[in-house]
């Protein structure tokens, strides 16, 4: 008969089991330890970096033929805003997830800008 039980639950591997739950504990904990701290002024020193590099995309996509048409060219650079955020917060501890709302609206805000501007330069 074959036991529903894991190879752990039934044989000497219980030790494995206990020793991962205590490791996922110590360290699921000093993650949220780790990725609690974000100063405005680090936020804006992402942020302005991020700007100029998706404008400098912007250009070259915009110069690109492989895109066709403004919403392909602005959907394009929004996927890469949002993945270039995310490893810029990763690098510094971070995620969006863990951001004040008021932080989260400060990021809001600005890529509406960044967005506002390179549409304004593709109808140029």
């Amino acid at each position: 008969m074959i036991s529903s039980n894991s190879i752990e639950d039934d044989y000497q591997f219980s030790y494995l089991k206990n020793r991962n739950k205590i490791h996922n504990i110590f360290f699921g904990f000093k993650i949220r330890l780790i990725m609690a701290v974000l100063t405005e002024k680090t936020l804006e020193e992402i942020l302005s970096y991020l700007e100029k590099s998706i404008n400098n995309l912007a250009k070259e996509a915009i110069g690109n033929l492989e895109f066709e048409g403004e919403i392909q060219v602005e959907n394009f650079l929004q996927n890469q805003f949002e993945i270039r955020l995310e490893n810029l917060l990763m690098a510094k501890s971070s995620s969006i997830h863990h951001l004040e709302s008021g932080m989260k609206n400060k990021i809001i805000q600005r890529k509406q800008k960044i967005f506002d501007q390179i549409s304004k330069q593709y109808k140029n």
